[in-house]
């Protein structure tokens, strides 16, 4: 095979704010980008160049999932409905564990069916050292399998874990009826658990070993400030210096969420985040549904990126994000799928068309975002949070090979105007099920509906045997559904002071 490879398409998009061009390619070489050109010109130059696409091809920059978490099996598929934040995070104690290596090694084929070429992976942190490492090193072979670009975040919950807030765990489980504080403490962890020094000695570990990596970053994943001490985040932001990488945490996605800054740090907690010193480029949030235009004006001066996950905020009942007021702002911003897209189908197109049409401000008067700025933010939006804007999220010479192709005559079908604006004909209507190709480091991961390093369906056959193989835990769920209604209860007493006194806040005294 020859050594260059030119990518042709119908349309090419090199760039979501630059025009998109039209029967031109992409030569590339040595993994990356080495020119860019009119189809003719470029086969006439290099005849004996390898050929991907054609006349009924779109060629677009890899999507960057700027938030994920990696269940290839769905909280509906666990059992699990959607819920209100809170309660929804307590039922997932009563589901069945999946092997960390499948669980990610599935997630990342999906989304590479979808057009995701990077993506940033949040891991929470559970049983002991030795099982976080074990699951740390598991997902991290399952990326190196898979051959996508991503940023594994982990983290640990080391203060909080029934209920938000330092302390608020005894709190809780003391204002419950006597005979429910058994099962409650059952859900605690054991005294075993990975605590925050043991996470930061295990981190640094895994930093040395896969500093090698190009494709593999290891970030730093705090939670969030409620389920951390303020030392884990300070710590984490040293070690994401020391260690040039970032950090990824959830801020402000529920209401309840946003009541948990002023409840116990007398502040929003971007503006906490900022007291303690931990704003910088390298840090990301996820969700900021409840951001207030002072946090966004921080983020802003701080280079704090912001991951819109619009899918996820509407299946939780959380609100939607001032996306267009963080873009507005200067914020950097990205789209992700948190692994609880709307429509159950870990579809990146499906999650720009939402981000566009929730800002829907109905004043003629004020500016919405462009289809071209949200197809941004799900490229090159992405690749500045990752730290990896001069290296992805757009196609131009220097830059990676991370490119996917689109069938477009799907797109087309049955007509199209010549008039028509061929990138909002790709974001608007485009659809996993037209992904052709995708590309990484000009090595072809996906083609012809399947991954190529990879069996994805095998894979999902053996983490199907596995999870049916796990004992339903039903202690556990007796245990969720009988805490579930004194968790509503005391969340619903943070906005309504005459539930108390069943639930004091030393913040409020």
């Amino acid at each position: 095979m020859s050594d260059s490879t030119l990518v042709r398409g119908r349309w090419l998009v090199t760039d979501a704010l630059d025009a998109v061009r039209e029967d031109a390619a992409v030569l590339v070489e040595d993994g990356q980008v080495a020119q860019i050109g009119e189809w003719r010109l470029l086969r006439d130059r290099y005849p004996h160049a390898a050929v991907l696409g054609d006349a009924h091809s779109a060629v677009i920059p890899g999507l960057v999932n700027a938030h994920h978490h990696s269940h290839a099996v769905s909280g509906i598929q666990q059992g699990i409905s959607d819920d209100l934040l809170e309660p929804w995070i307590l039922a997932w104690h009563a589901m069945r564990p999946p092997d960390p290596g499948l669980d990610t090694l599935v997630s990342a084929g999906v989304q590479l069916g979808a057009g995701v070429t990077s993506v940033v992976d949040m891991m929470s942190g559970g049983g002991s050292a030795q099982q976080f490492a074990d699951r740390v090193r598991q997902a991290l072979q399952a990326y190196r399998t898979a051959g996508m670009r991503a940023a594994f975040t982990p983290g640990v919950a080391s203060r909080s874990h029934l209920v938000s807030g330092a302390g608020e765990d005894r709190r809780f489980i003391d204002a419950l009826p006597r005979a429910l504080r058994a099962q409650a403490r059952s859900l605690l962890p054991s005294s075993e658990r990975l605590g925050e020094d043991d996470y930061f000695d295990i981190m640094e570990q895994f930093q040395r070993e896969i500093a090698p990596d190009p494709r593999i970053d290891l970030w730093y994943g705090p939670p969030g400030p409620q389920w951390v001490s303020d030392e884990c985040l300070q710590r984490a932001a040293e070690a994401a210096e020391r260690w040039d990488c970032g950090i990824q945490t959830h801020v402000n996605e529920s209401f309840y969420e946003k009541l948990h800054g002023p409840l116990f740090y007398g502040l929003p907690t971007m503006l906490h985040l900022e007291r303690l010193g931990v704003l910088s480029p390298r840090l990301t949030i996820a969700h900021g549904t409840w951001l207030e235009r002072r946090e966004i004006e921080v983020m802003a001066e701080s280079g704090a990126a912001l991951s819109h996950n619009p899918g996820s905020n509407l299946r939780l009942r959380a609100g939607i994000a001032p996306f267009g007021e963080c873009l507005r702002q200067g914020v950097t911003t990205g789209i992700g799928m948190d692994s609880t897209t709307l429509n159950e189908n870990e579809d990146m197109f499906a999650e720009l068309r939402l981000a566009l049409r929730l800002q829907c401000d109905p004043a003629i008067e004020n500016r919405v975002p462009s289809c071209a700025e949200v197809f941004a933010a799900a490229t090159l939006g992405g690749a500045r949070l990752m730290r990896k804007h001069r290296q992805i999220g757009r196609l131009a010479p220097g830059y990676a090979a991370d490119l996917v192709i689109l069938d477009s005559e799907r797109l087309t079908w049955p007509w199209s105007s010549p008039e028509s604006d061929p990138l909002e004909l790709i974001a608007l209507r485009a659809q996993r099920q037209d992904v052709r190709m995708v590309m990484v480091a000009g090595e072809v991961l996906w083609r012809d509906g399947a991954p190529t390093r990879f069996d994805l369906r095998d894979a999902g056959a053996e983490l199907a045997a596995q999870l049916a193989a796990e004992p339903f835990p039903q202690e556990r769920l007796n245990a969720v559904q009988a805490l579930t209604p004194y968790l509503q209860d005391w969340y619903a007493a943070w906005g309504r002071p005459e539930l108390e006194p069943w639930i004091i806040y030393g913040s409020r005294r």
